[in-house]
């Protein structure tokens, strides 16, 4: 990716001064939050290596490798929307990021909805497990998630 194009993750930063610099080993995430969008952004890329090496190796199935590679293959990811988050800052040892992000599959757009947890160990975040929650629905007045523009 063009070090200069917006980073995916919606941060309105450019990817090298967003999620550039953790997927390019040049930094680790400060924040699960961070994290977090630093992996959304590898889904976007494909980036199967930096996926597995945030995900806990203790939660990592041994299938891991090859489920990503092939949700990579078949799911273009297109916004995320980040809800809520719960500790997860520098100091901490862990956090929750609740996040809506908006994919692709078959021609038909989706919903992920998800309660994510993180822990650090030895200065560095990693991504445990997440909780799926129900769709969003939109708000009274408010334009569709799926970009259709109908309310």
């Amino acid at each position: 990716m063009n070090q200069s194009t917006a980073c995916p993750c919606g941060s309105s930063l450019t990817f090298a001064e967003c999620c550039g610099p953790y997927i390019n080993q040049q930094a680790t995430a400060p924040t699960a939050a961070a994290l977090m969008r630093s992996r959304y952004t590898a889904y976007c890329l494909g980036n199967i290596d930096y996926l597995m090496a945030t995900h806990h190796p203790t939660r990592r199935a041994p299938d891991s490798r090859r489920t990503l590679t092939a949700t990579a293959n078949r799911v273009n990811w297109l916004e995320l929307v980040v809800l809520h988050t719960e500790a997860g800052q520098p100091d901490d040892k862990t956090g929750v990021v609740e996040f809506v992000a908006i994919y692709q599959e078959n021609r038909q757009i989706g919903q992920l909805h998800e309660r994510s947890r993180f822990l650090k160990q030895r200065d560095r975040w990693f991504y445990l497990e997440g909780d799926l929650l129900p769709p969003l629905q939109p708000k009274r007045n408010d334009p569709c998630w799926c970009g259709s523009g109908k309310k």
